[in-house]
């Protein structure tokens, strides 16, 4: 009973002691809910005082000289824009997270580690060859600056399960739809990559259109695709990949550095499917989807394309 006593009594006259710990300033451009998610899944894993800070309501503050000043012992960078902004601090371990093909913005920062939102190809090409076993030949486009990476480990994947890749270099998106148009005779699938030369509101619709016009499937990145018409995505789980960058920061807080704490790619895959472009395509998603452990799928009954 004394020592409780005393314990509480230091509590009360120095607080700053209850506070002892690392401490983690994660950085995020805005509010959204998959960075919430995110960040809720870091605080479930990483035992540190973690305070935050969002871009979008600081009003011009100038971010990187608010973290020097407050100088935590590492940051959290939610989002690519986070990231960019942050990447310039060298003397903080830096985690980064909910981050689209990080490699495009990163050039051998030491001090910089964290969880990609892309998933592996090979994996993408696996989940779609068990919903369409008959697609042996899949189009895509790709700006070589951006995912040509991703294309070269995706053309080794499916050198091994039989599949061909008809692949075509683009630089802009207004070459896009005359590009998509060439391979129309000539594919059973189109895999649509997270790559923002190609993705604008003119060629997503260009491809939703191709798609249902010429009964092609479309392999999409994010739900939001196949709750317009795409037959599938496979996207990440923010919540997972949250708990998957606090075990990053883990290994970090307990001594190891940046540099040594290898950066991983999302590991949950979250598949969703539109039963009405499948009943179109004539795909029985009952047979078709065979699913591992690490994912779930989420079946879209309502299609808003043409809207």
């Amino acid at each position: 009973m004394k020592k409780s006593f005393t314990i509480l009594f230091f509590l009360i006259l120095f607080p700053g002691l209850s506070q002892a710990g690392p401490e983690i300033l994660a950085i995020q451009s805005i509010r959204v809910k998959p960075y919430e998610d995110a960040i809720k899944g870091f605080q479930a894993v990483c035992n540190a005082r973690i305070n935050r800070i969002v871009i979008s309501e600081l009003g011009g503050t100038d971010v990187v000289r608010k973290i020097n000043e407050i100088r935590p012992d590492m940051v959290l960078a939610i989002g690519r824009d986070a990231l960019s902004m942050v990447k310039r601090i060298k003397s903080i371990p830096i985690v980064y997270v909910m981050v689209l093909n990080p490699q495009s913005i990163l050039f051998g920062e030491k001090n910089i580690t964290g969880v990609s939102m892309n998933i592996p190809p090979g994996k993408q090409l696996m989940m779609l060859l068990d919903a369409l076993p008959y697609a042996k030949n899949i189009g895509l486009l790709y700006d070589p600056n951006r995912t040509g990476y991703l294309v070269r480990n995706a053309r080794d994947t499916a050198r091994k399960i039989g599949i061909k890749l008809i692949a075509k270099e683009v630089h802009s998106s207004r070459d896009a739809p005359s590009l998509i148009m060439d391979m129309k005779e000539k594919i059973d699938a189109f895999w649509m990559l997270p790559d923002i030369t190609l993705i604008t509101p003119e060629t997503v619709k260009f491809l939703l259109l191709f798609s249902f016009e010429n009964n092609i499937p479309l392999l999409a990145f994010s739900e939001k695709y196949v709750e317009a018409g795409a037959f599938m995505s496979t996207g990440i789980d923010a919540f997972d990949m949250g708990i998957q960058a606090g075990e990053l920061a883990n290994k970090i807080l307990s001594g190891r550095g940046a540099k040594d704490v290898q950066q991983v790619c999302a590991r949950k895959v979250v598949v969703s499917t539109n039963l009405m472009i499948a009943r179109k395509l004539g795909i029985n998603l009952n047979i078709a989807m065979n699913l591992g452990d690490s994912s779930r799928e989420k079946i879209i009954r309502e299609a808003r394309m043409l809207n």
